[in-house]
Parts: structure tokens; C-alpha cells; sequence
């Protein structure tokens, strides 16, 4: 049976060398802490978002260690930098399995889906920055779940944007995106499917890891007439692709998924970024909204400016909150803190009260998307400003 979940008045939303974060877990506290397992990327490809990801998460520990824990109990974080590799993934995984964590904080794509049958044998519920699509299917993955819009979702809601308002026409479209199983997610998962269903033109543009100009590329999108250009990447190379193209003088609307739609982009690109757009399931520190409000606070009583942080830093503190909310059910419930008893506790939120950062999350056993909308951003005058409310993922035609 489900159960409608509203904030309460104390709401749980609110390295190359191993770590635990127990700042709450000294003396007697320290045997009854919940341990939780994580790998970052620090130095990895991906570093340019994950460090912010990262720090995002370990920031929700500390403030919750700070006002008691989970139900008096200490969360005990243990992680450590993979630097985007696999086979290290499937190394720390088994590792901190073996040291008694109940849930799990992942990263990749690739390391999260190769996983996901260990997750499953073992039981352990997994959040991944990954939002592979496949991964929000209980039949295919029973223990993962999405705490943001899939990248299948995000694209489909670009592309349904674009055939709305291109006018006459054929729209034709390029997706520039990582070599890798994350930059191949959207399309993999239905959106060539979706694309032609819409009647868009679209084509794939491989952006080779470690690149620093992308010429030859816009050679050929120019070629191909796209008037729209939709990035899977990180911030550090869609930032370079976007110098590119405005220095090429390329005439077309730039559209980032999730993760180079950030703060980072605009640093980096500067004035060249200038009406990009971004589909952003969760709001920078700099929208106001109660769920943003609790980050800046902790910041600021920390010493720390939420200036140059990024809505990757949201979308982490917050995905360690969902399954701390689990946790905390189980436990006021009296029941053993296993990985099953979360996973049923997950399965229970019905329109989840995310305080404004993004849509509310539902979870069902068979259905572990647990956001299916976000709203596009825009940059203007270098910052990042709603372009639309929420718009959820449209189905296929």
C-alpha cells in the first residue's frame, strides 16, 4: 500500500586514499553508525562535474550528522575517487560491501550498469549520478534507482521543445556526445526512436575524450544544415565545443543535458554561452527555493560560499536525502536497516516533497523513475534563469 509523503517540520532533505565522514560518529556513536558506500569521480573525465557532485554529498552527511543523524544515528560515508574506471568501480564496490554498508552513492554509466546483477544478489539499494534510463527499470535493475530525470527523458523533452517551436520545416539536429556508454544513453535508450517519430533529422557526433578543439566536427554539422546542436557531455568539453562553434560563426541553438547545463559551463566558456540552453532537473544554488535555501545556510555556517558551486552539489545533497528519508522510515518503524527494507521503503513515496528543486519523486516496485520532469534553463547575461515551469517527459508518439 502507498503513502502520500509531506515534509515534516525537521525535514531529512534537509583523494586517491580511502575516506569515512563520521564528524558525528565518535565514541559509542561510532558502532551504530549507518555506513553508506560512494565512488566519485576526482580525476577522472568526468572530474569537472563529479568534484562538485561529490562535495555535494558529503556536505548532506555532515549537516545530517549534525542535527543527530537518522533517527540518532550516525551516517558513516565511505568512499573513494575512482577516477571513472570500471573495473575500480567493481573493486570499491565489492570492498565496502564487504565493510557493511546498507545503501550505495554511485557515479558512471558504465560502472554503474555492469553493477547492477551484484546489486541485485547483494541487496543493495544504489543511487547513481548516472541517469541511464534502463537503470530506473525494476526488471532490469531491482535495486537502482533514478532521483533525477533520466537522459532518455531529458533528451526526449529537447527534442519535443524543438520540433514545438523550429516552425517549417524538417528540423535537423546534431547530438554531440562522449565516447561512452553515458554519451550514447539518450539515444540508445529511444531517442532515435523518438526523433523519427517526431519527424526530426538526427545525427550523432562522437567528441573524442581528451579533445580541445572540435572543428572538424562543426565542419560536418554545418554541413549537415542542423540548425539545433544538443550536447552529452561534461561541462569542460561542451564549454570548448561551444568556443568552437561561435568563433566558426555556426548559427544554432546550443541545448546541454544535465550534465553540462551548470554553473561550470558559463565559467569556462564565458561570454560564448550566451542563450545556451539547458535541460536541468535540479535548480542551481541560486533559485530560491526552500530546498536551495538549506544548502546556502550550511554553506554559510560552514564559511563557504555557494557562489561557486553548481547544481551538481544540489542534485547530490539531494539524492543522499531521498534514501536517508528511507532509512529514517524504517528505522521509526523499528525495523533492521537492510538494504531490502529500504528498498520497500523507497518503494512507497507518492509525489515525495522535493522543497522546489525539482519535480516531486514517485517510486513504485515497478517503476523506479522516480522523476519524469524538469524545466529548461537559459543562460542570460551569464546566468542560468528558467526558461520554462516544470515539463514532464513526453511519451512516445
Amino acid at each position: 500500500m502507498t503513502r502520500r509523503h509531506r515534509a515534516v517540520s525537521t525535514p531529512l532533505f534537509l583523494s586517491l586514499i580511502l575516506v569515512t565522514i563520521s564528524e558525528a560518529c565518535g565514541g559509542d556513536g561510532a558502532a551504530n553508525a549507518i555506513k553508506v558506500g560512494a565512488i566519485f569521480d576526482l580525476t577522472g573525465p568526468t572530474a569537472d562535474v563529479g568534484t562538485d557532485y561529490a562535495d555535494g554529498m558529503r556536505g548532506y552527511v555532515d549537516w545530517i550528522n549534525m542535527r543527530g543523524g537518522i533517527e540518532g544515528r550516525p551516517v558513516q560515508l565511505v568512499y573513494q575517487d575512482y577516477a571513472y574506471q570500471v573495473s575500480r568501480a567493481e573493486q570499491l564496490y565489492t570492498q565496502f560491501v564487504a565493510e557493511g554498508v546498507v545503501a550505495f552513492m554511485g557515479w558512471g554509466t558504465g560502472d554503474t550498469e555492469a553493477l547492477r546483477i551484484r546489486i541485485t544478489e547483494d541487496e543493495i539499494p544504489f543511487s547513481s549520478a548516472s541517469l541511464s534510463h534502463v537503470l530506473g527499470d525494476p526488471a532490469e535493475a531491482p535495486y537502482n534507482f533514478l532521483v533525477a530525470t533520466s537522459y532518455s527523458d531529458q533528451f526526449r523533452i529537447a527534442l519535443d521543445w524543438i520540433a514545438r517551436n523550429h516552425g517549417d520545416g524538417t528540423p535537423v539536429v546534431a547530438l554531440m556526445h562522449m565516447a561512452s556508454p553515458f554519451g550514447l544513453s539518450p539515444v540508445r535508450q529511444g531517442g532515435i526512436e523518438f526523433a523519427e517519430a517526431r519527424g526530426i533529422d538526427l545525427t550523432l557526433y562522437e567528441m573524442p575524450r581528451g579533445a580541445v578543439d572540435y572543428t572538424a566536427e562543426f565542419s560536418r554539422i554545418r554541413q549537415s544544415g542542423a540548425g539545433y546542436v544538443v550536447f552529452q557531455n561534461t561541462s569542460g568539453p561542451a564549454a570548448v565545443a561551444v568556443q568552437n562553434a561561435r568563433s566558426l560563426g555556426l548559427e544554432a541553438t546550443f541545448i546541454c543535458l544535465n550534465w553540462c547545463s551548470n554553473a561550470q559551463l558559463v565559467r569556462i566558456a564565458g561570454d560564448a554561452v550566451e542563450g545556451v540552453m539547458g535541460t536541468m532537473p535540479y535548480a542551481p544554488l541560486g533559485v530560491d527555493v526552500p530546498g536551495t535555501r538549506v544548502i546556502r545556510e550550511y554553506l554559510d555556517a560552514k564559511g563557504e560560499s555557494a557562489e561557486g558551486k553548481t547544481n551538481a552539489y544540489t542534485q547530490a545533497w539531494w539524492t543522499f536525502a531521498v534514501f536517508a528519508e528511507a532509512m529514517r522510515q524504517v528505522l521509526a518503524a523499528g525495523d533492521e536497516l537492510t538494504g531490502a527494507k529500504i528498498k520497500a521503503a523507497l518503494e512507497t513515496f507518492t509525489e515525495f516533497d522535493m522543497q522546489g528543486v525539482t519535480v516531486p519523486l514517485t517510486f513504485t516496485p515497478t517503476d523506479h523513475l522516480g522523476s519524469k520532469g524538469l524545466r529548461i534553463f537559459r543562460v542570460e547575461g551569464g546566468e542560468w534563469v528558467p526558461m520554462t515551469e516544470f515539463i514532464r517527459a513526453p511519451a512516445m508518439p
